[in-house]
């Protein structure tokens, strides 16, 4: 038997739930439980896959829908940070035209209704065209500029208006995920916080253009030369292009690529078309605005020249009188006009160059390194501060010698004591009124009488001795032992109390009330002599000085401070103090004053050891101070002029006078000359007219001629060597004298506001009873 036949015919063994069913039977009935059912199918790999996937990005969802809804919740607008709150403040002449730039950012925010429209446009042309329709954030722009950056078309940051703000004003510009997440939040909640305009102003405020120029107000001083209410559509648009690549399109630093910067500017144009915010003829008639060179554009911004003199003034007056603080200024975002005149503060910087700072040969003559010149010009009728002279310049001479109070102001104290003699109606030790015609013993050396303090005999310079002498002309000859005298007679508290009513700060150093105050020991600056001498040229009115005439943020005016003129000495004393320093100008020390072409009075002084030469001098219009300093650059220390400028001696009526001259005769050209209008005293005649004024020359000035060496300050008590001179040769050389050691000062600067210190301010009272004094 095969084998397939024997498992064909034998019988199956019997197996738990089976046996043999006869297929033509019935099926039987099913059991009481199911059979078992066949395994499914087994599914594939794809279908595994995207079962996965759907997973996962569900999950993805849901944890993208918790980390939205918590990034909304813990992340709230922040401060602004400190980089962007940071301004500049803006200081310009009294006409408006710029002066200056200061602070660590060049940025001025201004408010938007200053932004041309047009310009407004071009930065929306060229940023986000559907600004005011769209929301704060775009999704799809995002992941468009992802895609573009990740396929290597180009890195495009996708970010609206709104989202380029807040990383300017409440972030930083650091290219992590962490700021760009932030950045999303802020924006959707700016939206809601801020309205569009609020947002479009504070993005054209902190933008960056280029040329260290944050915001519009800064870009268009810096490529155009103007503030940004004088932009054009042209120069907008050139402005709006610079937004995607501020260095690489400014087409005058980097000109090889123009080709791109311009077509950038077409492309903001074309945009301005087609979003109805420019017609068709006038895209046609624009033409590329190539920018100012950047360093004539930017050079506000700097301090170099007088701008840092001029900005360093200004700050320590704002301060000083209590405008602002410290802290207020390094903040910025002020507009500050000043009352400095252009035209003026450039003949004065002209008039110093011309008579001093070209004529100076440091190489070749040692004494010039010394050199340094220091001068302040005011209006007499309202106390403004026309123009300032602090030094060569700004970066390479830090202190200014307009405003430092370390160099003794010598003989050009003398009118004071004059001012206060006839103020008071002082007598002499004799009982005779003092007036311009009082004779006085000139001898050098000679003890003042009526001083119940230290013996006091200063000496004339030169030791030359006079004898008997009327005031007027020992105030030509600056003889000091007649100024040293009267101070005395007058009362050297009278006399101290008189000079700071005239405008000097009562905490002036070494402004003592003693007989050595007639003769200037005194450390005044040269601004404060020139408020002073300006008080005697508008008859003996003050007010308080100015420097400021207007300040402004965003808008809004800061208060300064206020005050009309007000009658601190009386007219006939500050206007016969004038009528003897005419006398000076026409035939004593300060004839070279006369070459400025105009009816003028003023003083010399000079230090002792020519450490410090003077002349203070005025016109009805306007009174001016100038001083030569000598300083060594190495040490600070103060150094004697002598041999400097090719002279033996500098003296005021030297240098200081010929820029004095120059200076006042450019600074008033093209007005007709006035007459001073004079007050006098009783008995006191009228001074002749002063005789014409010399022709200008080249050599005008020429050293050494028609000018005398006047006294200095002396100390308690002073020596002096030297020929002397004769007296009464006005228009000869005077007497030289001597001078005290210069005191070394702690200051340098204008200090603050108006000093009430010893009568600061305050006008001079009347004369004790009894004592006899001039009508008014």
């Amino acid at each position: 038997m095969s084998p397939s036949s024997d498992t064909s015919e034998s019988p199956r063994p019997d197996a738990a739930g089976w046996e043999p069913r006869d297929p033509t039977l019935p099926r039987p009935p099913a059991p009481d439980h199911p059979p078992r059912s066949a395994p499914p199918a087994r599914r594939g790999p794809a279908r595994r896959l995207f079962t996965l996937l759907l997973k996962l990005f569900l999950l993805g969802v849901l944890l993208l829908a918790g980390a939205l809804a918590a990034g909304y919740l813990l992340i709230d607008i922040p401060p602004a940070n400190a980089a962007a709150r940071a301004q500049a403040n803006v200081f310009l002449y009294r006409d408006g035209t710029p002066l200056a730039r200061g602070g660590q950012v060049n940025r001025e925010n201004v408010r938007l209704d200053r932004i041309p429209l047009p310009v407004r446009h071009a930065v929306l042309a060229a940023e986000d065209r559907d600004f005011h329709t769209s929301r704060a954030v775009d999704p799809k722009a995002m992941l468009r500029a992802a895609w573009h950056t990740l396929t290597g078309k180009g890195r495009q940051s996708g970010s609206t208006i709104t989202q380029q703000y807040v990383k300017n004003y409440y972030l930083g510009q650091e290219q992590t995920l962490t700021r760009k997440a932030r950045e999303f939040f802020i924006a959707i909640k700016l939206e809601r916080a801020a309205t569009k305009e609020e947002i479009l102003q504070g993005y054209l405020n902190t933008s960056y253009f280029g040329r260290n120029a944050y915001g519009l107000q800064a870009a268009a001083r810096a490529y155009y030369g103007k503030d940004v209410e004088r932009l054009g559509t042209a120069e907008g648009a050139y402005l709006a292009a610079l937004l995607k690549a501020p260095s690489a399109y400014d087409v005058t630093t980097r000109p090889e690529n123009r080709a791109t910067a311009v077509a950038r500017w077409h492309y903001v144009l074309d945009g301005m078309v087609k979003e109805g915010w420019l017609t068709r003829a006038e895209r046609s008639a624009a033409r590329f605005p190539d920018p100012l060179p950047a360093s004539s554009a930017g050079g506000l911004s700097g301090l170099s020249g007088q701008r840092g003199y001029l900005v360093k003034a200004v700050e320590q007056y704002l301060t000083g009188q209590g405008v602002l603080d410290r802290e207020a200024l390094d903040t910025g975002g002020y507009r500050i006009t000043t009352t400095l005149d252009r035209a003026k503060q450039d003949a004065l910087v002209r008039a110093v160059e011309d008579r001093v700072i070209d004529r100076l040969d440091p190489e070749n003559n040692p004494a010039d390194r010394y050199v340094r010149v220091g001068a302040a010009a005011v209006e007499p009728a309202g106390g403004h501060v026309l123009a300032l002279y602090g030094g060569v310049d700004y970066t390479r001479q830090y202190v200014n010698n307009a405003t430092r109070r370390d160099y003794q102001v010598g003989s050009t104290f003398k009118p004071f004591v004059l001012t206060a003699a006839v103020q008071h109606g002082a007598r002499t030790q004799y009982g005779e009124p003092i007036t311009p015609h009082t004779l006085y013993d000139g001898t050098n050396r000679r003890p003042v009488e009526g001083w119940n303090g230290g013996p006091y005999d200063p000496a004339n310079e030169d030791d030359a001795s006079y004898g008997e002498i009327p005031v007027g002309t020992a105030t030509d000859l600056s003889v000091n032992a007649v100024y040293a005298q009267m101070a005395v007679d007058v009362g050297p508290a009278r006399v101290r109390h008189t000079a700071v009513a005239l405008g000097l700060p009562g905490s002036t150093p070494d402004l003592t009330a003693s007989p050595s105050i007639a003769l200037g020991p005194a450390t005044a600056s040269v601004l404060d002599m020139a408020r002073a001498y300006a008080t005697l040229a508008a008859h003996g009115k003050r007010g308080p000085y100015r420097l400021v005439a207007a300040v402004t943020k965003d808008g809004e005016a800061v208060a300064l401070p206020r005050g009309d003129l007000r009658q601190v000495v009386g007219r006939e004393a500050a206007d016969t103090t004038t009528a003897v320093l005419r006398s000076v100008v026409e035939s004593g020390t300060g004839t070279a004053a006369r070459a400025a072409g105009r009816p003028a009075a003023g003083k010399t002084g000079t230090a002792e050891d020519d450490k410090a030469a003077w002349f203070a001098g005025y016109t009805p219009e306007l009174a001016t101070v100038v001083a030569l300093m000598g300083q060594d650059p190495a040490t600070g220390r103060q150094e004697p002029l002598y041999g400097a400028l090719g002279l033996p001696r500098v003296n005021g009526g030297g240098p200081p006078a010929e820029i004095w001259a120059r200076f006042t005769r450019d600074a008033l050209a093209g007005t007709a000359p006035k007459e001073f209008d004079l007050r006098l005293m009783p008995g006191v005649e009228p001074l002749p007219d002063a005789p014409p004024a010399p022709e200008a020359q080249d050599g005008w000035g020429t050293p050494g001629e028609g000018r005398t060496i006047e006294a200095g300050a002396a100390a308690e008590p002073g020596t002096g060597t030297g020929p002397a001179a004769e007296a009464g040769a006005a228009a000869a050389a005077g007497p030289p004298g001597t001078a005290a050691e210069p005191v070394t000062p702690p200051g340098d600067g204008v200090t603050g506001g108006e000093d009430m210190a010893a009568g600061e301010g305050v006008a001079v009272g009347p004369p004790p009873a009894g004592t006899a004094r001039p009508g008014q």
